[in-house]
Formats: structure tokens, C-alpha cells, sequence
């Protein structure tokens, strides 16, 4: 269905009902349609702390799928994970009750705003939306903000501002993002990910291009010039492109690097650098998260931020108090000396990423990774990958593969991962998983947790013995 029927029916007094309410992008979207004036309805499979939050604002929220819990509904809005032989949507189809994406319903909404921050890419959406957003709220200008995590100073993922800025974090998967209408569309990277839906790289090649041509004429992309298939997907667009990365010239074009990271420092917990636009300085930042990937996530948020007209001091000092999100390199507590911490990392290349930041904490001494892949097609399309990286940690334990919204039609274990990497082994059980880790854990050890599914669970009851 196309945007405008969906502002057509959020215009009416029909009430909505959100499939998957609890998700990362979901609970944010009842929280607005909530501040509207509108009686929202969900449903979900389990609790979770966002669904907490929504009962608290007064949204009837089911636990559990059944056709009764969309009665009086006017209208539905899925989450991505909700197919069409979800019960409750084979019952609006029944009943002819329209039934409409989260990201239609984000892509009409964005459109009440003066400007419209999309910011995409396959890696680091979540901590560029969340740097972004924090010195947007540093900056005082209220924004709305749907991340897929949880920023300290909002204590949420989502924030309904009083301004006229939003910032989303905005997914390719299933082509969502092209739903929505960015005034300013940022690319950070394209890898090759999702290939279940996109069929090979230039499948996503393609999808962020199109992304990236949503952006009307008066608006701007802001993308990762050393980023080869960025600059690769975006050559010829009729749009003006702004870029940002670390090298003299992006690699594909001869199209100069705008906004540029210089005088890299990257030893210890607080990396730095210095932040050049068009040749000249203009500001100095300093991290409180290590790693070579949170300066380009920073580069990019400050990318947006310049262009918005936000001052090289508020963003210098914007940047300076972000402590983090949820699940990306998260101190969870210590056992036995060594710290514990937990991460959404669930690509090779996210992985190590993640690894390339602890190399340049001198203060641990060994690594004990437990990993959790996830999805069946991502663990066989980048098998090899996987094993390679999960070789630079000193001990590994592979928990079963997170099947999320897949079926085993592949032929992949974790057994089979943990056969290609030495000394690797495969712990299916959280509990039996934490007792091998707590067993060999000793001071100057850092202890990960990695995966999107729910291998957090181990670093929690691990800290939690530790009390």
C-alpha cells in the first residue's frame, strides 16, 4: 500500500494494532501513534523491558498471537518478522482489515518533520543514530529518535521530541528503508549481509542506491568515501553527494572527501582525532568507546551534524559525553578479575571490529569469546569469514546458531563452525556455557558476549555469581 493510504487511515479515529509491538523499531512507533491520540492495541510472543514501558504509558499489549486480539482494530501494522501466516494477520486479510508495514507508518510520520535523518549502512547504524542523536540533544534541539538500542540519556530507544528534527535508524532488509522520505540519507558501508533476500552484493548494492535516490534535490547523502561499494553503488547519482572517511580522495570516484578524520589516536579506551572539513580544522573529538570503527561512526554522526548546522563545539562536546548503547562493547560487571562485556556483533566484519578495539587495550591480557551466530543463511554464506575471525580470540565457545525467522533448510550447526576453529567448542546449554567460562576466567581476562540473539544471557548470570 502506498504512504498516503496508510496517512489516511492514521487520520481516522480507527484504532491500530501492532503485530511484534515489543520490537526495536515497533515499540517506538506505538509510542508516537500512543502521543498522537490514538488507542493502540499489540501483540507480541514474550515480555520484553520495551513492552514493560509501553503498559506503562496505558497500551493494551497481548502476549501471544490470536486472531481475538486484533477485534475492533481498524487497521495493522506489522513488524518484518510477522509474515502472512502469522494467525493475526491471516485474520485481518479475513476480515479485510488493511494491514500495513512499520516502515510505511514511519515513512508517512517522518514526513511531519522539517528535516528527516536516515541513517543506513550494514554495519554501525545503531551507534551512528545513537552519536547523532546525543548531540542533537546536547545541541537542545529536541529531536525524535528511533534507534535499535538503548541510549543512556533517554534510558530508551526511542524519544518523542518537541523539535522538528527525527533521526531513525533506517534498515535494508526487505528493502524497508526505502519506505521512508530522508531529507538527509546517510550511507555508512555496504557489505554483504542478507543475502537470503538480496540474492548477492550487487542486489544490496542496488537497494542502498535506491535508498540513497529518495532524497529530494534540496536534501543531502552523506556517505563513507572509503567505503569501495558505497562509492561504487552511489556513482552517477543525480544527487550532491557530502562525504566523509579517513583517506585523501574516495576510492571509486574522484569525488573529494568533505569532511575528513586526521591525527588518528587510537591506543586505550579514549581514541581521538581530528576533524577536518574541505581542508581546514574545526574540531578535535574524543571518545569514551575504543576502536578505529566508533571514530568512523563518530565521523559520520559529525558529518550529519555539521550539515545541519550544529556548531564544531556542541558536537565536540556531544561526543565527548556519549558513554555507549546498549549491547555495543557493554560493561556488564567483573568475575573473578576479569571484566565482562557484551556486544550485538553478528558479521565477520563487525566481529573484527569488535577485536581490533580490545587490541588496543593493553590492560587484558586474554580473550574468551563466546558467540552466538546468527541465522542459518548468514552462517553459511560467510562461513569462512566466521572462522577466520573467531581464530584471534585466545579461547572460543560457540553457543547454538540464533535462528530468529528462519528455518535449518541449509545443513549449518555451531558444531560445524567450532570444527574450523581450533580448540573452539560448541555449548548449547546458557547454564553448562557459564559454568566452562567461570571456571577458567581470571584477572587481566576480558570475557564477550557476541551475537544478536540472546547470548547476553550468559555475561548476566555470569556477573550475577559474582554478587
Amino acid at each position: 500500500m502506498s504512504l498516503d493510504v496508510f496517512g489516511k487511515y492514521l487520520a481516522s479515529s480507527d484504532r491500530p494494532h501492532l503485530v511484534g509491538i515489543g520490537g526495536v523499531s515497533m515499540s517506538p512507533l506505538a509510542a508516537i501513534l500512543h502521543d498522537m491520540k490514538k488507542t493502540v492495541t499489540g501483540s507480541d510472543i514474550s515480555e520484553n523491558p520495551a513492552i514493560k514501558e509501553l503498559r506503562e504509558r496505558g497500551i493494551k499489549i497481548e502476549i501471544g498471537h490470536s486472531a481475538e486480539n486484533i477485534s475492533g482494530a481498524g487497521y495493522i501494522i506489522r513488524t518484518a518478522a510477522a509474515r502472512e501466516d502469522n494467525i493475526e494477520i491471516m485474520a485481518a486479510r479475513e476480515q479485510n482489515i488493511p494491514v500495513f508495514e512499520r516502515a510505511e507508518a514511519w515513512g508517512y510520520i517522518m514526513r511531519r518533520y522539517r528535516e528527516a535523518i536516515c541513517i543506513s549502512g550494514v554495519h554501525g547504524k545503531t551507534t551512528t543514530t545513537s552519536m547523532t542523536s546525543h548531540i542533537l540533544l546536547h545541541a537542545g534541539v529536541d529531536p525524535t529518535i528511533m534507534i535499535g538500542g538503548t541510549l543512556p540519556v533517554i534510558k530508551s530507544g526511542c524519544h518523542i521530541g518537541k523539535g522538528d528534527i527525527i533521526v531513525l535508524e533506517s534498515c535494508e532488509y526487505y528493502n524497508s528503508f526505502h519506505n521512508f522520505r530522508p531529507t538527509t540519507a546517510v550511507i555508512l558501508n555496504i557489505d554483504a549481509d542478507h543475502l537470503d533476500f538480496f540474492g548477492d552484493l550487487d542486489g544490496l548494492k542496488c537497494s542502498f542506491r535506491k535508498f540513497a535516490s529518495l532524497v529530494p534535490e534540496s536534501g543531502r547523502v552523506i556517505c563513507n568515501g572509503d567505503d569501495e561499494n558505497t562509492m561504487s553503488a552511489l556513482n552517477g547519482l543525480n544527487r550532491g553527494l557530502i562525504t566523509f572517511g579517513f583517506g585523501e580522495n574516495a576510492r571509486i570516484t574522484d569525488i573529494p572527501v568533505n569532511i575528513r578524520g586526521t591525527n588518528l589516536e587510537l591506543a586505550g579506551q579514549n581514541p581521538s582525532m581530528t576533524v577536518t572539513r574541505d581542508g581546514k580544522d574545526i574540531c578535535k573529538i574524543r571518545l569514551q568507546i575504543p576502536g578505529m570503527h566508533n571514530l568512523t561512526n563518530a565521523l559520520a554522526a559529525a558529518a550529519v551534524c555539521l550539515n545541519i548546522g550544529i556548531s564544531p563545539k556542541i558536537i565536540e562536546e556531544g561526543l565527548l559525553s556519549y558513554s555507549g548503547v546498549a549491547r555495543r562493547f557493554d560493561y556488564k560487571g567483573s568475575y573473578n578479575g576479569a571484566g565482562v562485556y557484551d556486544d550485538y556483533a553478528h558479521h565477520p566484519r563487525e566481529l573484527g571490529a569488535l577485536l581490533d578495539a580490545i587490541s588496543t587495550i593493553d590492560t587484558y591480557k586474554r580473550i574468551i569469546l563466546a558467540f552466538q551466530p546468527h541465522t542459518y543463511s548468514r552462517t553459511k554464506a560467510l562461513f569462512s569469514e566466521f572462522a577466520a575471525v573467531l581464530k584471534r580470540a585466545d579461547i572460543v565457545f560457540l553457543a547454538e546458531i540464533y535462528a530468529a525467522r528462519e528455518t535449518n533448510t541449509v545443513g549449518i550447526t555451531s558444531t560445524d563452525l567450532a570444527a574450523a576453529v581450533p580448540g573452539a567448542r560448541c555449548i548449547s546449554d546458557f547454564s553448562k556455557l557459564t559454568d566452562e567460562i567461570a571456571a577458567i576466567a581470571r584477572e587481566g581476562d576480558i570475557i564477550l558476549t557476541v551475537g544478536a540473539g540472546d547470548i547476553y544471557k550468559v555475561g548476566v548470570e555470569l556477573v550475577g555469581r559474582a554478587d
